[in-house]
């Protein structure tokens, strides 16, 4: 083992994703500078270092000092301690407070940082705010480094050791080397196969409970989150675990049942077979199928007479200057009259003008009514049609953290939602685990009315919740079919409406709002949507070609994936320029005028004006933005969102944004665009299917363009097979409702 000890005088190449490094160290000890390679946290120019491995002789670059041990080394010296204050490692301190913060305190900086921090605030410029970023940059630099060193010799990647650090902070290590599998089971974004890598490294053996455990969990989690799947038959599972880490399925069974009885899994039997769900969703399931029942079976609060809600109905109509269809007068009738009911119909068959009308004939009747949706998008869209608030459903239950940063509402059976009447739309995007939360928060008295366009793409999460209480016919549904006059106009509605129906359709029409661009290869497809997107489309409709025209792909792998548009759309739309700030991280580079989107909720993340006073808190998932600004001194990217509120994101933070050149059809879910270009090609056939060409249809308002081959897109329309989603929900509301028919 070789130990080198001093300056960093180069970072040659660094590896956002993995920390795969080469740099320069200098140690007064050897001839001359020595280059080091290995797996490493970010270093920075001028920082001292203690590292020990092997030499290795590199066919191109010579002899190299492979890294095995590293440390990093606190400075002593003034001139040390200002160096390393000013190197970018502690947000917060640049050079000029490095070298006020060092005139202050001189050798004695480092014991003030770690024993005294309040004292830091005597230097100018340090208050409260200034204080919490220095030292929680500092505290988490030190333990991430060593997480990083521990778990760099296993390939984890710098993202996934960030991750887990988050989890368990200071336990982080501990956790590792004790249970592996258990950080698997508990940080969200680390797969099994990830840990189990790392477990059987560390000589877990290949049959041991805790990894059949951790692969039963595995197996039934992905089925929830890549195909929605509330539970899986029993036989399945079994073959599936066994398979994974190549074991005989006869060890896997008495796991499950000891799983069972540990009340990590439920397990029931149906008809012939045995299915198996992770307990979460059985819990969810069965309570939601109870309270389904219990609000439906319940009387309304104020049952009205006909001549009083004709007389509501044409106060209504009036005012707005528009009559009803006899579907949508009966769709207010049964909102009016039972205390849970479903509005559902396709694009242009009076959704919005229904729900108006529902709402001003409760408001009338002096009732409280409040309005959300699964998505912060949806909830916008909701808001701009009602004119009135809407919220997501989980602002509603007002989400919040518990101690341990996991996700908790405070709306519930103890503390349920105030109000008369909660209308929830875009309801098709609802998981059995939202569903769950939603209903432990609706109070007795509560009437719920569901929204939704149940053709549209199946919610992300497990479950089938809008179509399972439709298909059950427990509860009232009013189905909105009528297309009407205006809305017959819009191509994009009527072509909607023949590829549910599996109608040809009608294109490239002059007057049209919806065309077909034939084009037979990938390329050609890319540079005709590129020419469409830069210069023709804006152009010919007076439109910005960043924020009115939305790419939606089907899916995210191959050349005409999201993944591979993106690049080449930045290129074209967001080109390097001289004085556009970037910055690489990994496979991507972020780049100021990106356009991104947020993926994942985080209800805790401020917006801010440009002063840097806080307006609101909460980006969601499927919020899009630009990046206004990159501090590459501060490792912050700069995001704005509804072009006025900024949201600040850490280096590693930036899991949470990705670019929104193109989106994919099912992240596009509730939200509305002007201008959609699809492009039409091959894919895998679970995503050439009839209900998801209709849900990117229609989102857009004012054109729809196809780019690509016929074929693929008559494939698409004759496709009704969608992939069968393992729920029992429509089957317990139906069972449970002859139980308690029959009973009285």
């Amino acid at each position: 083992m070789v130990n080198l000890k001093g300056e960093v005088l180069e970072v040659l190449f660094y590896n956002d994703e993995n920390g795969y490094t080469v740099g320069v160290i200098f140690d007064e000890n050897m001839d001359e500078p020595v280059t080091f390679v290995g797996n490493l946290p970010r270093l920075n120019i001028g920082e001292d270092i203690q590292i020990g491995g092997e030499w290795t002789v590199h066919k191109t670059y010579g002899k190299q000092l492979k890294v095995e041990h590293f440390e990093s080394i606190m400075p002593t010296t003034t001139t040390g301690i200002e160096r390393y204050l000013s190197s970018g490692l502690i947000k917060g301190i640049g050079p000029s407070m490095a070298r006020r913060i060092v005139t202050k305190f001189g050798t004695e900086t480092m014991d003030i940082i770690q024993n005294k921090p309040e004292l830091l605030m005597e230097v100018h410029g340090i208050g409260k705010k200034t204080l919490d970023r220095i030292l929680k940059s500092y505290y988490q630099n030190i333990g991430l480094r060593n997480i990083i060193i521990e778990l760099g010799q296993f390939g984890m990647t710098v993202n996934q050791c960030i991750k887990i650090y988050k989890k368990f902070k200071e336990r982080s290590i501990e956790v590792l080397r004790q249970n592996p599998y258990e950080i698997a089971d508990k940080v969200s974004g680390i797969g099994f196969k990830a840990m189990d890598k790392v477990a059987i490294s560390m000589g877990y053996p290949g049959d041991s409970p805790d990894r059949i455990t951790q692969a039963i969990l595995y197996i039934l989690k992905l089925a929830a989150s890549s195909g929605g799947h509330s539970f899986l038959p029993e036989k399945i599972l079994i073959s599936e675990t066994a398979k994974l880490i190549s074991i005989d399925e006869d060890k896997v069974v008495p796991e499950i049942s000891a799983m069972a009885f540990e009340g990590k899994v439920q397990i029931e039997k149906v008809g012939m077979e045995n299915i198996v769900y992770l307990y979460q969703f059985y819990k969810a399931e069965s309570y939601v199928t109870k309270k389904i029942i219990e609000i439906a079976s319940d009387e309304a609060l104020e049952n009205m007479d006909e001549d009083e809600f004709d007389e509501r109905i044409e106060n209504f109509e009036e005012a707005g200057g528009i009559e009803l269809a006899n579907h949508q007068r009966m769709a207010v009738w049964e909102a009016v009259n039972s205390k849970f009911m479903v509005l559902t119909g396709g694009p242009g068959t009076g959704k919005t003008t229904t729900v108006n009308a529902i709402i001003n004939i409760f408001e009338a009747m002096q009732m409280s009514v409040l309005l959300a949706a699964p998505t912060g998008r949806a909830a916008k869209r909701m808001t701009e049609t009602t004119s009135r608030e809407a919220k997501t459903i989980h602002r509603l239950l007002e989400m919040n953290f518990d101690e341990s940063d996991s996700a908790i509402f405070l709306k519930n059976e103890e503390d349920p939602i105030l109000a008369d009447v909660i209308i929830i739309d875009e309801a098709s995007m609802i998981d059995i685990s939202l569903m769950y939360n939603l209903l432990k928060a609706i109070s007795p008295d509560t009437k719920l009315i569901l929204v939704g366009d149940s053709d549209q793409l199946p919610s992300v999460g497990a479950g089938n919740v809008l179509k399972d209480i439709i298909n059950s016919g427990i509860v009232n549904v009013v189905m909105l079919s009528e297309i009407f006059r205006q809305s017959k106009e819009s191509y994009i509605i009527r072509n909607a409406h023949h590829i549910n129906h599996g109608e040809p359709l009608e294109i490239n029409n002059k007057e049209s709002d919806f065309f077909f661009i034939p084009r037979d290869n990938p390329d050609i497809i890319t540079d005709e949507i590129i020419g469409l997107i830069s210069t023709r489309l804006p152009n010919f409709l007076g439109i910005d070609k960043l924020k009115d025209i939305q790419i939606l792909s089907p899916m995210r792998r191959g050349e005409l994936g999201v993944t591979n548009l993106n690049l080449k759309l930045q290129d074209a739309l967001n080109p390097q320029g001289n004085h556009k700030v970037e910055e690489k991280f990994s496979s991507r580079t972020l780049r100021v005028g990106d356009k991104v989107m947020q993926v994942r909720n985080n209800y805790e993340k401020s917006l801010e004006d440009e002063f840097g006073e806080e307006i609101s808190k909460g980006v969601y998932n499927g919020d899009i933005g630009y990046i206004h600004h990159i501090d590459k001194p501060n490792k912050e990217v700069f995001v704005i969102y509804d072009d006025e509120k900024i949201a600040v994101y850490d280096y590693d933070e930036l899991d949470e944004i990705e670019h929104c050149f193109a989106t994919t059809i099912h992240k596009s879910q509730g939200s509305e665009f002007p201008v959609v270009i699809i492009p039409i090609t091959w894919g895998p056939p679970m995503l050439l299917n009839r209900n998801l060409i209709y849900t990117a249809v229609t989102r857009a308002k004012r054109m729809v363009v196809l780019v690509g081959e016929f074929r693929y897109l008559e494939q698409m329309i004759r496709n009704t097979n969608v992939n069968t989603r393992f729920s029992y929900l429509d089957n317990r509301l139906k069972k449970l409702g002859e139980f308690i028919e029959e009973q009285s």
